[in-house]
């Protein structure tokens, strides 16, 4: 996926970020408090949501700006902020309620999951007509991903931008044709990339072991699998489990992807409560890394909340990748030790480095942490 261009946001956007400084810098936790206290991760998340409006990167409609207001709607559903909530509208207003313009691509729908959840709230028909335009003519029209890749959804992360937006239209609109379009799509890419072996995703098809065994391998001899990748998988499936009707058909077709997948991840997890950038080759990739911690954070924390994963087996794990994400923000709210953009895992990021996806994984996290007992 290509960085998105810097986006041109309006001075009011800067104003809602001021609003959020003036207000909440005050009731902020201090690093040596219970980061497991509810006041204190809302207080977190609201000091996280000031800093990433604060210092908007990409612009909006961008893949990276779909999984952070994904968690900006966490934060306004943990916390009921009205300057959340007008951020997310305010964030509407800019876009047109538009998403990106490659129809066919998952990245450029992943925007409209937040249209979506605020339409539900606002019940205005334009904040997701373009939306439904454009997943007719992804429908409907043959596109480049399919001519290019033979399939349309040929990398992992797809698996988080895309499923949720099909499945939440599916809902919101009671056509379940939408569930079934995202069945067609989601199976190509679990057949291609899920190794079934090690319950992972790889990125795309280059990472794939060929016939005679040769593939791309880390240092320890062991198979590429990304942890932020992986993390997106996992946030998908959460985000399309939440949407999908417990009496749907081939709901227990995602439930058993999401279960093998929770337990590889759990096992994976580090000494910090952390997960390293490539997931079988730890050692060589030291640092935690925040976003796809973020993610595998949240995607425990919600099986356990819903009680699909067993509470005393993974809530161990889910309280230690809180304390170990919590370690990662700065005083301002940064989210620090995030890999910055790219396809593979790599090793230059430090506390220094940020991205909005791992201020929206960090608050999805917070959501879902907040609800554990």
């Amino acid at each position: 996926m290509k960085k998105g261009s810097i986006s041109n946001y309006n001075s009011g956007s800067y104003l809602l970020a001021a609003l959020f400084s003036f207000l909440f810098v005050q009731n902020l936790p201090a690093q040596s408090q219970d980061v497991f206290d509810k006041k204190n991760i809302k207080a977190r998340m609201l000091q996280v949501t000031e800093w990433q409006l604060n210092n908007p990167k990409h612009a909006p409609t961008d893949w990276t700006n779909g999984a952070f207001y994904a968690g900006v709607v966490a934060a306004y559903e943990t916390t009921k902020s009205k300057l959340i909530r007008d951020s997310l509208l305010a964030l509407g207003e800019r876009t047109g309620w538009r998403p990106g313009a490659r129809y066919d691509h998952a990245d450029d729908i992943a925007i409209s999951q937040t249209y979506i959840d605020m339409y539900r709230k606002k019940k205005d028909h334009r904040m997701i007509q373009a939306t439904i335009d454009t997943v007719q003519k992804l429908r409907t029209v043959p596109g480049r991903e399919v001519k290019n890749h033979k399939i349309t959804w040929w990398w992992c992360d797809a698996l988080f931008m895309a499923p949720p937006t099909l499945a939440k239209l599916g809902v919101t609109l009671k056509d379940p044709s939408y569930f079934a379009f995202n069945d067609s799509l989601f199976r190509e890419t679990y057949e291609l990339l899920y190794n079934k072996t090690e319950h992972l995703f790889a990125r795309d098809a280059s990472y794939l072991v060929n016939r005679q065994g040769e593939g791309k391998r880390e240092k320890n001899g062991k198979l590429v699998f990304w942890s932020r990748g992986n993390g997106w998988v996992m946030g998908g499936l959460v985000r399309l489990l939440d949407e999908l009707p417990k009496n749907y058909p081939n709901r227990e077709y995602y439930l058993t992807i999401y279960r093998e997948m929770a337990e590889r991840i759990r096992l994976l997890q580090q000494a910090d409560g952390l997960w390293r950038a490539s997931l079988l080759d730890p050692a060589a990739y030291p640092g935690g890394e925040g976003s796809g911690s973020g993610f595998y954070c949240y995607a425990l924390a919600w099986g356990i909340n819903r009680g699909i994963l067993d509470k005393e087996t993974y809530t161990p794990a889910v309280k230690k990748a809180w304390e170990g994400l919590n370690t990662l923000v700065s005083a301002e709210g940064r989210v620090g030790w995030v890999q910055p953009i790219g396809a593979d895992p790599q090793k230059n990021f430090s506390a220094e480095s940020w991205e909005v996806y791992g201020a929206g994984a960090f608050l999805l996290a917070g959501s879902q942490v907040i609800k554990l007992k």
